[in-house]
């Protein structure tokens, strides 16, 4: 006996149909998402079923004509064989086998990220260690208050997790968050370290970062629940530490640009990595409007012995080129790997000669 599929309700609903080779895809929620740009409702064309993450709305076939509709759901089948004919009647493409791919839950508004993280890091406390490292780097106990940083979580993130959505905030699309095998929220906290806020110009916590403790390679990794159940991916996002002012420095590494606005009352703009400018782009144009028109990068002195460092640093300053913005490079004496470690080692000896 054949039945009606949930493909044949897409269809018919006018909503936007999977992209080739995907049996699972996200759409704007019609109860929590407020903007075609936010798509948190996850439709599964091979189970036949569709549930938001965000605000929890599930079902299956009928429930999604009902959910568009207005329907009552005991009257959808009569209605669909109206409109429809019988399910062996309906018109079909062939079906293919294919690999069923992750599919990421959809990074949610910078507003409701910002509110997630900020009650989160409030709720967390940083190792005497973790601090310790921190003053070591110039910062003071205020100073590391007003960044925010906190060590990772160990244990309770579950209730965490609980207590968070208790107090009004959105888990589903910030990353590090996702659903456990019981399908309760929680947090990611597979590695210990210091977490980073990566801000935006208004100092919204656009995400984390995790200096992560005992390792020599890949010291600096984003929060991402990527690969989770409802899981999130991080963006690389550009992380901006003081006000607009006409020229800024750019350099590598959120925790170096506080450390060393910090330090000095520069502005400075951090880039993950030389290699990833795909969100550079994006905040640069909207930092022009704002009145920034030059731009010092202040990259580690190993960009004079590391070829792909080098290479990405060129590409770089393309950039800046045609973007039509002043740029020049600051260097520095090369025993110091970062401008951070120059300038809390050079304040530091001119106080000591004071």
């Amino acid at each position: 006996m054949e039945k009606f599929h949930i493909t044949d309700v897409i269809s018919l609903l006018g909503l936007p149909m999977p992209s080739n080779g995907r049996s699972s895809y996200y759409i704007q929620c019609p109860c929590c998402d407020d903007s075609p740009r936010n798509k948190h409702l996850n439709i599964n064309v091979k189970k036949d079923v569709y549930r938001c993450p965000r605000c929890g709305i599930y079902g299956g076939i009928f429930d999604l004509y009902a959910l568009y509709t207005n329907t009552p759901r005991d009257k959808v089948h009569k209605e669909l064989l109206k409109r429809l004919g019988s399910p062996e009647k309906v018109e079909r493409k062939k079906k293919t086998v294919i690999p069923t791919p992750v599919i990421d839950c959809p990074v949610t508004d910078i507003e409701a990220r910002h509110a997630t993280y900020t009650a989160l890091l409030a709720k967390l406390s940083l190792a005497q260690d973790h601090r310790q490292n921190l003053i070591n780097r110039g910062l003071s106990d205020e100073n590391i208050v007003k960044l925010g940083y906190k060590t990772t979580p160990v244990v309770g993130m579950t209730a965490i997790a609980k207590q968070l959505q208790s107090e009004g905030c959105y888990l589903a699309g910030v990353p590090g968050f996702y659903r456990t095998s019981a399908g309760e929220w929680s947090f990611y906290q597979n590695e210990r370290g210091i977490l980073i806020p990566v801000r935006d110009m208004q100092c919204r916590i656009q995400g984390l970062q995790i200096r992560r403790d005992n390792v020599e390679k890949r010291k600096f990794r984003w929060v991402s629940s990527t690969d989770m159940k409802d899981g999130c991916r991080a963006e690389s996002w550009t992380h901006i530490v003081g006000p607009v002012r006409p020229m800024s420095l750019l350099t590598e590494g959120p925790m170096k640009a506080d450390v060393v606005h910090t330090l000095t009352g520069l502005t400075v703009i951090a880039v993950p990595g030389v290699n990833t400018l795909t969100q550079l782009e994006k905040t640069l144009t909207v930092l022009r409007k704002e009145g920034l028109s030059e731009i010092m990068t202040a990259f580690d002195m190993d960009m004079a012995t590391n070829y792909y460092v080098r290479d990405a640093y060129k590409k770089l300053l393309e950039l800046l080129g045609n973007m039509n913005f002043k740029y020049g490079t600051y260097v520095w004496d090369p025993r110091y790997k970062g401008l951070d470690d120059f300038v809390w080692e050079y304040l530091l000896k001119r106080r000591k000669s004071q």
